[in-house]
């Protein structure tokens, strides 16, 4: 899969609010022997399980898991795979599955889905694999149904959201109307963000008049910020729970001649939003460091490939990005 390693831009600036220490993407190895076989050569095959490879959050982990890789040679194998779209929760399933099959080492996933995929990362583990989750947490109480724990890798969404969220707030007036727009019901970083925003909103004093779902996707958000700003013109602010929205939201803005009247602010810090950013048509996203989070699932995977000890969650960053006014 081909994908874009994104660079800061030379006015945009880049606050840290999470750290966390780790390490800093592969060549897609053939399939061959699994933790057995892996062991007894050496050489532990990783499976890296992505979202919506159209996204370009996720093209960007994959290219940094595969320069890591490629920088480890010795160390480990990577197979890189993904879904093309971010519902297809069955066809995810069915790649867990198969590498499962495959007999692989380990498995670090995106899961599309907090609920739908435990069940899935369960046999894995049954059958000898370690699994660790990325990016979108596995729900805790479905966890606990099926009695398994998967480590988590990834960053604090709500704290992230509520730092873009005050960022916006900061531009505006106590009682001003803003909306939401969310990505899917069922994914716990959804669910994070939008609760990030809503405590941004809140904590400023901002009145939220609608909060939708566009499902993480442009074209749905493009729709659902166009009904919102025609049923609320009175709308200041589009808060986007990823950077594909926010870019929906954006043609809705301008197409609704609105540019300018309604700040917009994403989440993940891909290069068509940090542009818009740069050129101030969005006000901020959040960069959660796509081409480092694989990475980090990958360095803990092989960790507990290592010791066999069970692993507790890691807190990774996420940073806010604005641009820098001169």
């Amino acid at each position: 899969m081909n994908g874009t390693i994104l660079t800061k831009g030379r006015r945009l600036v880049v606050l840290g609010i999470v750290a966390s220490a780790f390490g800093c993407g592969s060549n897609e190895a053939t399939p061959g022997a699994g933790p057995k076989g892996a062991a007894a050569a050496g050489k532990p095959r990783v499976a890296l399980v992505m979202k919506s490879l159209a996204n370009e959050f996720f093209a960007q982990m994959a290219e940094g898991a595969k320069k890591y890789q490629a920088a480890h040679a010795d160390d480990f194998d990577l197979i890189v795979n993904g879904i093309k779209d971010e519902r297809d929760l069955a066809r995810q399933v069915a790649i867990v599955d198969d590498l499962v099959a495959q007999r692989v080492s380990a498995i670090v996933i995106a899961p599309a889905d907090s609920r739908a995929l435990v069940s899935a990362c369960k046999r894995a583990q049954e059958a000898g694999i370690v699994v660790v989750n990325i990016d979108n947490k596995l729900e805790d109480e479905v966890l606990r149904e099926q009695r398994i724990t998967v480590p988590f890798v990834g960053p604090d969404n709500r704290a992230g959201a509520k730092k873009v969220g005050d960022y916006a707030a900061g531009k505006l007036k106590p009682g001003d109307p803003v909306a939401i727009v969310e990505g899917l019901r069922t994914a716990f970083n959804g669910q994070q963000r939008l609760l990030g925003f809503q405590d941004a909103a809140n904590g400023a004093g901002l009145k939220i008049v609608d909060s939708q779902s566009a499902q993480w996707e442009i074209d749905p958000a493009n729709r659902v910020a166009s009904a919102m700003l025609s049923e609320h013109p009175e709308i200041k602010a589009l808060l986007c729970c990823n950077d594909s929205m926010a870019l929906g939201a954006l043609a809705a803005v301008k197409a609704a001649g609105r540019a300018g009247q309604v700040l917009i602010v994403g989440y993940d810090g891909i290069k068509a939003v940090r542009a818009a950013v740069d050129e101030g048509s969005i006000l901020a996203t959040a960069d959660q460091h796509a081409d480092q989070l694989a990475v980090f699932g990958i360095e803990y995977a092989l960790q507990g490939l290592k010791s066999k000890e069970p692993q507790a969650d890691k807190t990774t960053p996420v940073d806010l990005v604005v641009k820098v006014e001169k």
